[in-house]
């Protein structure tokens, strides 16, 4: 009995949680989009260590982002995926470079730094070529090791975004992912996401491939069949966080804040709420924020659904294919879902997605890890419900 009841203890901490693999972070002021300072990152860090031990930052240069958040993490076990910016200018990149060496001088990059992560959409934004983009992936994993270090590098893309050229370059495949920009139902969200990353799998041969971004946002207007909502955005954060848990699949959520001080004119209205916190700071959703207890996939690898598509539903999905290599994957407000905060803050209005700028992703944003295996609660709760029945077994026989 005492077995039982330990083991349902142990699942029960497994399938409801509120840590995510690793969040997108944009350091500047919530509300001003001021630079930050080492005490502001803090007591971001502070915040976010209730979810998470690794962000993704989309510029070192950019608001002086890398220093203050590097020093914010000296002596901590926290983990940080640097991103260099990259657009039409090349000397914003060598910028970004130099300061990124600069700080590999001063900080310790073996212990914080997982990744580093070179450009965010520029293919998309077709302010460079895939080509273009691996030699910089190129440039800056050859810096690194004359430094002596060997840590991941890679850029972060839409799905349809990646070639073989760019494959090759870099160390693991970090895709973006957004079923919403793709005006997707919520129903169909989940699948949709996970079929572009098993195709991207399949390109991908034996490079990992790890989501660099997905998320959904809880306000603003409609996107075709895509609703923005609380409830909407706890629902895809459930069953996407517990599938690429089942899936193994590395991810980095967008975003961890909503950012009043994005602007809106480049895309829609929604820019400035796709944070799981809002811009004061407190949870949208009630502990735990998901629960993968009863969680079953909509969709298997190999299958399109539980039945063979309609050719409608196949033209369909080829039309909204289309529409997210047009559209941009920047980035109500129901609450009769468990788990929701209904006190949903008023004070979120007014930006861009993790720094996306004027063109749809465009201004110094997000960046996501490979390597490192995932450093989550859950799998540790997994070895100790192992080791549980293990003992228990030793002392019963």
């Amino acid at each position: 009995m005492k077995l039982a009841l330990t083991l349902t203890a142990l699942v029960s901490a497994v399938s409801a949680a509120n840590e995510f693999r690793a969040m997108a972070y944009n350091p500047k002021q919530l509300k001003t989009g001021d630079c930050p300072t080492v005490d502001s990152v803090s007591g971001d860090l502070e915040v976010l260590s209730k979810y998470t031990n690794e962000v993704r930052i989309y510029s070192v240069q950019d608001c002086n982002q890398g220093e203050p958040v590097l020093r914010a993490m000296e002596n901590t076990d926290w983990k940080v995926q640097l991103g260099l910016w990259i657009n039409k200018d090349d000397s914003v990149y060598e910028a970004d470079k130099k300061e990124l060496l600069r700080l590999a001088g001063v900080f310790d990059f073996k212990k914080h730094v997982t990744s580093v992560i070179v450009g965010n959409e520029a293919i998309y934004r077709e302010e460079q070529t895939s080509a273009q983009v691996a030699a910089k992936v190129r440039d800056v994993k050859q810096a690194l090791t004359k430094l002596g270090l060997s840590i991941p590098v890679t850029t972060s893309e839409t799905w349809p975004s990646y070639d073989k050229q760019l494959i090759d370059a870099v160390d693991y495949v970090n895709m973006h992912a957004f079923p919403f920009w793709e005006g997707i139902h919520i129903d169909d969200a989940q699948s949709k996401a996970f079929e572009h990353i098993y195709d991207l799998q399949k390109l991908a041969g034996s490079k990992k491939v790890v989501v660099g971004e997905t998320g959904w946002p809880d306000s603003g207007a409609n996107y075709d069949a895509a609703e923005p909502s609380l409830k909407n955005e706890q629902r895809y954060l459930q069953e996407f966080i517990c599938r690429a848990q089942l899936e193994k699949v590395d991810y980095v959520w967008f975003s961890a804040f909503d950012e009043a001080w994005k602007p809106v004119n480049n895309a829609s209205d929604v820019e400035t709420h796709w944070g799981v916190l809002k811009g004061d700071k407190t949870p949208k959703f009630k502990s735990p924020m998901y629960d993968c207890s009863k969680f079953v996939p909509s969709s298997k690898p190999g299958e399109s659904g539980s039945d063979e598509k309609s050719s409608e539903d196949k033209e369909s999905d080829e039309e909204n294919s289309d529409k997210s290599s047009d559209k941009s994957s920047d980035k109500d407000n129901s609450s009769e879902i468990d788990g929701l905060d209904e006190d949903k803050s008023d004070s979120e209005s007014g930006s861009n997605d993790e720094d996306k700028s004027d063109d749809e992703s465009g201004s110094n944003d997000e960046d996501d890890s490979s390597s490192g295996a995932l450093s989550h609660t859950s799998i540790s709760m997994v070895s100790v419900a192992a080791s549980v029945v293990a003992l228990t077994a030793a002392a019963l026989f």
